[in-house]
This record gives structure tokens, sequence and C-alpha cells, in this order.
């Protein structure tokens, strides 16, 4: 069951946790499956799916990479210092091979990582990166990255798995990946210690278990865990929630992640009604947030209407809600007047608009909620699939590291998923260069009043992800960035 400090749990846990589990075989593969199409384990390039995300992170490692709990641990790069102001981080490589048994090089290093940067140009990771100025091989063994200024949460970024390091189509561990031919099937074994820049174990081999990963459709994969064919299920989202009970899980529990991220709707018009961002806030305005979440028994899940937690701003003092000091009915009798003058301006019986949603019982639940929120003040919802001409678009995304400048960054116009605004990006490009933390968070609480000005975008509160874990699997910890390495489950990782 999760740790009390994490920010919400699930209270089908208390009920869902049980002492027994299947019998497994100690011999046999960990079998592992990860929600997303069946096809999408093994995407390739720099936009990958979870379930591809979590491929390239055992399989192709990065200068660090994270632990279960989240954490900046060691992965090509044995150790590093970073400089006093926080601009220059220096990395010592282990004594490590390719595939095809040449050493790696800091030169290997700094040609990925700068082939990597222009490749994710026109992303949201590429905007993340924006502060790396440069990446040198300084001898064979070390290597800098300079940046314009500090970044706190610097590691973590270059932790993700986008960011492997690749040289001739492969990497280098820590594990080995081979594709089943008949089915979209991954089976990982990991590479012994010595192969991993670390102290041969003689006793290394007997006591390393293999991996069999697929990624599986939300019913599909809560039914093959249901049934005991698979020990860990990841990558669980809101709109597939309420079918985890329609499963036996009487041989597993449910872990949710603390998660941190976006979660709410992206206006994709401004046309029309939406043409003025009054409007778009009366649509925020009338929404009862917590109880969107209610139906779905999450304890602690916290609502927001803020695009950017009021806390990461330090200082800059955010109220804890957008239209502090007003009830409901109060928000929702002057999102109603707002909806009625344009009716009546524009002699229209009816405002109708359609949000685009993900299939699944979840999403049809927080549909609900919203359709009978707009009803209130005179809209009509309709859900549609998402690419079907939707003017709002469901935007469930879990955050890379813990700075306002990653939830700008998300609706940058640079990334064309809607409604943008470009005085907020230029004063978001603006702060990558400024050294004094509160001068920059003061620059980025602008931008993001800026935005929340324009109402490009409803938040709703954090982004909900979950696992089934059984009872088996000992190397499973709750996190907030919603990868869970594959690598630990092997067995003993020195």
């Amino acid at each position: 069951m999760m740790a009390p400090q994490y920010p919400f749990t699930c209270l089908l846990a208390c009920t869902l946790l049980i002492a027994g589990c299947t019998p497994f075989a100690p011999d046999g593969p960990v079998e592992v499956g990860i929600v997303g199409d069946s096809g999408s384990l093994f995407e390739e390039g720099v936009q990958l799916s979870p379930a591809a995300q979590h491929l390239r992170a055992a399989s192709t490692e990065g200068l660090v990479a994270l632990d279960s709990s989240g954490q900046v641990v060691p992965a090509l790069a044995e150790r590093w210092i970073v400089t006093d102001d926080g601009m220059s981080y220096i990395f010592r490589l282990r004594e490590r091979a390719w595939p095809d048994g040449e050493p790696v090089k800091a030169e290997d290093v700094e040609l990925a990582l700068t082939g990597l940067l222009g490749q994710l140009e026109g992303t949201a990771l590429g905007l993340d990166l924006a502060k790396v100025t440069d990446i040198r091989a300084m001898t064979e063994k070390v290597v800098e990255l300079r940046l314009s200024s500090p970044m706190p949460d610097f590691l973590r970024l270059l932790a993700q798995p986008e960011l492997g390091v690749i040289k001739s189509g492969s990497g280098a561990g820590p594990m080995v990946v081979s594709r089943d031919d008949e089915q979209p099937l991954a089976r990982l074994s990991a590479l012994p210690p010595q192969e991993r820049g670390l102290p041969r174990r003689p006793d290394w081999e007997a006591s390393s278990r293999s991996l069999a990963v697929r990624s599986l459709p939300p019913g599909m994969a809560i039914n093959a865990f249901s049934k005991g064919q698979i020990d860990l299920l990841l990558n669980g989202t809101l709109s597939a929630f309420p079918q985890i009970e329609l499963g036996p899980l009487s041989r597993g529990t449910i872990q949710v992640d603390p998660a941190q991220g976006l979660f709410g709707l992206v206006f994709r018009s401004d046309e029309g009604v939406l043409a003025d961002p009054a409007r778009r806030e009366a649509l925020s305005m009338a929404l009862d947030r917590a109880a969107l979440i209610e139906p779905f028994g999450l304890g602690g899940w916290q609502p927001t209407s803020w695009i950017v937690p009021p806390g990461m701003f330090g200082d800059q003092a955010i109220a804890g809600s957008r239209w502090e000091g007003l009830s409901l009915d109060e928000r929702r009798q002057i999102a109603a007047t707002r909806m009625a003058t344009w009716r009546d301006e524009n002699e229209v019986d009816e405002v109708v608009l359609r949000i685009g949603m993900p299939q699944g019982p979840g999403s049809d639940l927080v549909f609900d909620g919203i359709a009978r929120a707009w009803a209130d003040i005179g809209v009509r919802a309709v859900q549609v699939r998402p690419g079907a001409g939707a003017e709002l678009t469901w935007r469930d995304t879990i955050a890379r590291y813990s700075s306002p400048r990653w939830y700008l960054n998300q609706l940058n116009c640079e990334l064309e998923i809607g409604l943008c605004s470009e005085a907020a990006d230029e004063m978001v490009n603006a702060s990558l260069s400024i050294t004094d933390p509160r001068v920059k968070r003061r620059m980025l609480a602008e931008a993001h009043a800026v935005l929340v000005a324009e109402d490009v975008f409803i938040p709703l509160g954090a982004p909900v992800r979950w696992s089934l874990v059984r009872g088996s699997i000992a190397d499973y910890q709750p996190n907030p960035w919603g990868l869970h390495p594959l690598f630990p489950l092997s067995g003993p990782t020195n």
C-alpha cells in the first residue's frame, strides 16, 4: 500500500490489497504489461509512448537514470560534479563497452547528445532542454554539458529515456532486448555487472531473472493481470481506472503514483463563442473539479484552477483558487450571464461544444461531470474521439521535472496543440538566461499570468497514473514521474 507521504492515495487499495498471490516460478521471466497500443512498445525516435520509454530506458542508458523511487542515479556516468555557478555539469564515464566491444568514450556521448538535441527541436522535451548551450568531450572519459543559467532539476531531465546514448543504432544496456517475431513482445535480460562497469559477481547469473514485456490496450491488460498472466501492469490512466473494479484483484494490488503534470482541456478553437477569453474562462469557472473525480474514489487528489501549481513560484504569492472568494453558485451565475449575452447578441439558440476525449469509462465519467456543469450555464457538451474536429481536447501529461517552465512549455505555440500565447512564450524564452532565481521565478510567474488571462487551457488537477502489482514484485515503488525502471525487476542490480 502506498506510503502516506504521497499527495493522494487510492481508497480502493485498502480493500483490494490481499496478502496472498498466485504462486510464481522464480526461474521464469517477470511478466510485465504496459497499457498502450499493442505496437507502441517498439517505437523509435525521440517522441515515445510510455511503453517505448520504458523499453528505451532498459536498453539504452544515458549519462544518468531514474531509480524505482524516481531519484537520479549513475548510469553511463559513474559520478559528476556541478560547478558553483550551477551552469556546468561534468561527468566521468564508467568503463563500459558498446555491443560491438568498442569502449564508450566521451566523444560518443557528445556526438549522440548533440544529435538528439537537433532531433528534439520543435518538441516539448526540446523546449525543456533549451538551456543546454554546449556539449563537449573534455577527455576520453569526461564530458561537460553547459547551461545558459542554473537548473536545479537538470539531472532529472537528463535522465529521460529519450536521452539514452546510442552509437551505430545500439545502446549500452543495462539490459539486452530481443523481439519476439510472432507477437509484440520484448524479452529483456540484464547485462552482467562487469559489462555495466561494476565488479564481477560469480553468483550473479543464478539470481538474475529475465523479463517479458508487452504493451496492451487497458481492458485486455487488466484482464491479463486478473488471470495471473502478468505480474506487473504499468501506465494505467484515469480513462481506464473504473475497469479495475471489473476484475478479480484477489491476487494483486493497485498502486497510484503521486503524479505531477497537466490534466485538463486544451482549447483548439477561438472562433464563435470561444473568441473571447472571458467566455473561455466561463467554461472553466463552471466546473466543480473535486466533483469530477469523486466517482473514482481517489482520496487526497488535489484539484486546481491554475496551469502551474502555485507553490512552484516560491515567494510569488498566488491564491489557492483562481476565483478566491466566489462560491461555485456565484461562479456559475457569472458564467451563465456571459454565455446568455453572447447568445442574445448573436441570435443563437444553443451553444454546442465538442470535447475530444480518449475511449474509456473514466473519460465518460469525467465528461458526464463536465456536461452537467456546462448545461447549468447554457452550453451543451458533445463527447467525440480525439481528432474528430473538437473545439476542446483532453490533455493528460506527466511532468518530466518539477519546474514552472515544464508546465509553460507544454502550451508553447511551437507545439501547435491548441491556443497559446506568443507573449508568454517570449517571457519563458527570456528566462533561460536569467541567473538570479528570484528574478527568474518572477518572470515565469508573469508568463503564467499571461497564459491564464488568455484562457488557453482549462486545468482540472494532477494526472492520475496507477499500476497493478503482484505480491511477488519486490522492486516497485510509486513515484511522481510515471516511469518505473524495468532493470531492477531482474533481481540484483550490482
